[in-house]
């Protein structure tokens, strides 16, 4: 009866506790981050931007081009490395993932969409980046509802909440492995 009597007691102490005792945190992200473009490790600022469905990154140079049946797509990545102040260039070559138009207030825009591996806090996301020119934009990489949803809570108050931290034991949430929102769709 005493060892009832004592599993009782110990059960009511831990259902008494708050819920957050049991549940992790959620991270938090402010609306603007460093993260890392991968495999380079080049460190950049990223805007965080619900507005935007697909996330965008900087690209210049863009050509298109087929390798085997496959459509590709060559870029120059030309960003500041915001660890060393550093202009680093890479002459990229990805598959075609999709085509993208972009519509707003500035008109229609087509562009050629990859999937790119970026470090945002200490996991890595290979996410559909469109490629755009946006050197005259402060910041060369956007973050989209696509890439947002899988972070966490943004505190629109804060900036530079997390440094990418990824090392070679990171945990790597692949495009692949997504399970989008309905209303955001694929």
């Amino acid at each position: 009866m005493q060892k009832h009597l004592a599993l009782i007691t110990a059960f009511t102490a831990l259902s008494s506790l708050p819920v957050a005792a049991h549940e992790v945190e959620p991270k938090t992200y402010g609306w603007v981050e460093f993260a890392e473009i991968l495999p380079w490790g080049i460190k950049v600022k990223v805007k965080l931007d619900s507005g935007a469905l697909t996330s965008s990154m900087q690209a210049e140079d863009i050509e298109t081009f087929e390798r085997g049946d496959e459509n590709w797509v060559r870029f120059t990545l030309e960003v500041e490395d915001e660890a060393s102040d550093d202009v680093i260039s890479r002459t990229v070559e990805r598959p075609v993932h999709r085509d993208f138009n972009a519509t707003g207030a500035g008109g229609e825009d087509y562009r050629k969409v990859v999937l790119m591996k970026v470090c945002i806090g200490t996991t890595i996301y290979e996410e559909q980046f469109s490629l755009e020119d946006r050197d005259d934009m402060i910041y060369p990489v956007l973050l989209g509802r696509r890439t947002i949803q899988t972070l966490g809570d943004i505190d629109v108050t804060k900036t530079f909440v997390n440094e990418p931290e990824c090392g070679k034991s990171a945990p790597v949430s692949l495009y692949r492995d997504k399970h989008n929102d309905e209303d955001i769709g694929i």
